[in-house]
């Protein structure tokens, strides 16, 4: 199974960025698997600085929306999704819901700066 997202946690020192690690997601159910209360989301170390979430493009293109592929960023703290616009949209909405729910980690909402 292709990944659908990968993951970089990166820190900087000064004017350099140090990448520490790349994870491969294979659905978004693996993403809020992770940042669930319990899901691995605590065990990020403190000198990460940035994180970026990158959906890769679908493997077939939107024929009937285009724009649903068009490649777009959403800043939550310092937490970056980038890709295409249909994929953040979705993971935006499911991220309200989630909240909503009490369904995200502690650490996942400071890191997003909702705490």
């Amino acid at each position: 199974m292709k990944p659908v997202i990968t993951v970089e946690f990166s820190a900087k020192a000064g004017d350099q960025e140090i990448k520490e690690e790349s994870v491969p997601l294979h659905s978004p159910e693996e993403l809020f698997a992770f940042v669930a209360p319990s899901g691995g989301c605590e065990t990020i170390p403190d000198d990460v600085s940035e994180i970026k979430m990158v959906f890769l493009p679908p493997e077939h293109l939107n024929t009937q929306s285009p724009i649903a592929d068009l490649t777009t960023t959403l800043q939550l703290g310092i937490v970056f999704f980038t890709g295409p616009l249909s994929e953040v949209a979705q993971v935006a909405e499911q991220l309200l819901d989630k909240a909503g729910r009490g369904e995200l980690s502690q650490s996942f909402l400071k890191v997003i700066g909702a705490e």
